[in-house]
């Protein structure tokens, strides 16, 4: 067991030590600092050296998983690896050192061209990659992408003087369109998916009314299914003036082989640290842009960023139909310039190949781990396969065991209990980025898991053993969380 940093301690010892202010500075420290903000006791802090510091906190790092270090099979939310090219470009001073409201000062729109050009440049190539007519790159993550969607949505029918009250969500869909479409203040109703794993078309039909304002669609589906009738599903959405929405979270399967501006959707948002291969984790850095096809674009978000006959590139506030800001600034730019080196660096090919071996992949796992798992569907996969631990459930060991023993073989645990409407689910989602010979690695795990559910199943109950804690009653740690000591 690791010690804590307090434990660590050392009276005396010290990893740096200050000057003593001068008394101009301590006379200034005094005037800004209210009374109520300082210390009136020794602050407890450890005692220790810098050595001390570093060893303590890499040693802690070396016990975490990361993309850097293990595979990361999360089936939906796609955890492949960042490109440090990216990490790169995101640095350069020319970007890095701008502050966030030059392009608003005087004359600061002269000092931000190359800025600007990129914001400009990543929404055309983006129109490009999904069919859409036109890109906001503020939205600061992949739900706020959603709920910024669902506004475009409500705007557009409020302009048309509809009175839309409902959306209709498949119940294979990712899992925060429910929640997205009731903040934007719509009614939710799932649509349930039929015998072969695709939106159940006839209780669609049933269920698309004139107060259908959305259909919103995770497509591949979290079943890591293409859905089949789509255009079907398009027809008969549009003919009830009724939108599609595309949940972009499963774009990964996609790229270079369909747009979905071509299969029918109107709104499109994508999340660039799946598809684009951003940073993902810890809350954020996000990004999720949002498209739209040219009904909808006078309603998108203020500003937006435009190139006149000259070249020269502009931000446009003079948009009355706008529904205004969602996010500060013109939204995690960082983020963006990440997302704009992995398009320009793989170009429409690389794009496209990215998806080739992405399904590839899935479908190896799919097929290596058939004798051994039931699948949920029995169907050729896209980019995620989901099998259920229905076989080993018999010998009494669930999905979370088997998670849990993937953390022994060196390996993050898939996506398990999602989607919901697989019994003890796992999604594997292997992304392009992985080797045949670390799929091989993984495969070959998955399988001596399989023969020791059956022919061990006791053994599951303390795994992880390789771990400093071993398992815990996850139900008692979230209902009875303990916050300090």
């Amino acid at each position: 067991m690791s010690k804590l940093i307090f434990e660590e301690s050392v009276k005396g010892r010290k990893a740096v030590s200050f000057p003593k202010p001068s008394q101009a500075e301590s006379a200034y420290a005094t005037i800004q600092l209210p009374k109520a903000l300082a210390a009136t006791h020794p602050v407890e802090l450890p005692e220790v050296s810098e050595l001390d510091v570093i060893r303590h906190y890499t040693r802690l790092s070396c016990k975490n998983f990361s993309i850097d270090t293990h595979f990361y099979p999360l089936g939906s939310c796609t955890m492949k690896y960042n490109p440090r090219i990216c990490e790169k470009t995101a640095a350069l001073d020319g970007f890095a050192g701008l502050h966030p409201l030059l392009p608003q000062l005087r004359r600061g729109e002269a000092l931000t061209q190359g800025a600007l050009e990129l914001v400009w440049d990543t929404q055309r190539l983006l129109c490009e990659l999904t069919g859409m007519s036109g890109f906001t790159l503020q939205p600061m993550a992949g739900a706020h992408g959603e709920l910024t969607g669902l506004l475009l949505i409500a705007a557009y029918h409020k302009d048309k003087g509809n009175t839309r009250t409902k959306v209709l969500i498949p119940d294979s869909a990712h899992g925060t369109n429910p929640a997205s479409a009731a903040i934007a203040g719509y009614e939710v109703i799932s649509v349930p998916t039929d015998a072969h794993g695709d939106m159940d078309l006839e209780a669609f039909k049933a269920l698309l009314t004139p107060d259908i304002a959305a259909v919103m669609m995770t497509c591949p589906s979290t079943l890591g299914l293409f859905e089949r009738n789509i255009l079907a599903i398009a027809e008969l959405a549009h003919a009830n003036d009724t939108l599609l929405y595309y949940d972009g979270a499963n774009m990964n399967a996609m790229m270079g082989y369909a747009r979905p501006g071509d299969l029918g959707f109107d709104v499109v948002h994508l999340n660039v640290h799946k598809t684009l291969s951003t940073p993902h984790g810890g809350g954020g850095p996000g990004a999720g842009p949002v498209g739209v096809k040219e009904s909808l674009l006078p309603f998108l978000p203020t500003s937006i960023v435009e190139k006149d006959a000259l070249g020269k590139y502009w931000l446009r506030y003079d948009r009355p139909k706008s529904i205004g800001y969602i996010a500060p600034f013109y939204g995690n730019f960082a983020v963006l310039i990440r997302a704009y080196t992995y398009l320009l660096h793989l170009g429409g090919n690389g794009l496209k190949e990215a998806t080739e071996y992405a399904v590839l992949n899935a479908n190896y796992i799919r097929a290596k781990l058939k004798p051994y798992y039931a699948e949920a569907y029995s169907r050729i996969c896209m980019h995620e396969c989901v099998f259920t631990a229905e076989l080993q459930m018999k010998k009494g060991v669930r999905a979370l065991d088997i998670a849990k023993a993937l953390i022994d073989e060196g390996f993050h645990p898939p996506t398990i209990y999602f989607p919901m409407i697989v019994h003890e689910a796992m999604m594997f989602e292997p992304t392009e980025t992985e080797s045949k010979e670390t799929l091989d690695r993984f495969i070959e795990a998955m399988i001596r898991i399989a023969k020791e559910a059956e022919a061990n199943p006791d053994s599951f109950a303390e795994k992880p053993l390789t771990t400093e804690i071993s398992r815990v009653d996850e139900t008692k740690a979230a209902k009875a969380m303990v916050l300090k000591a």
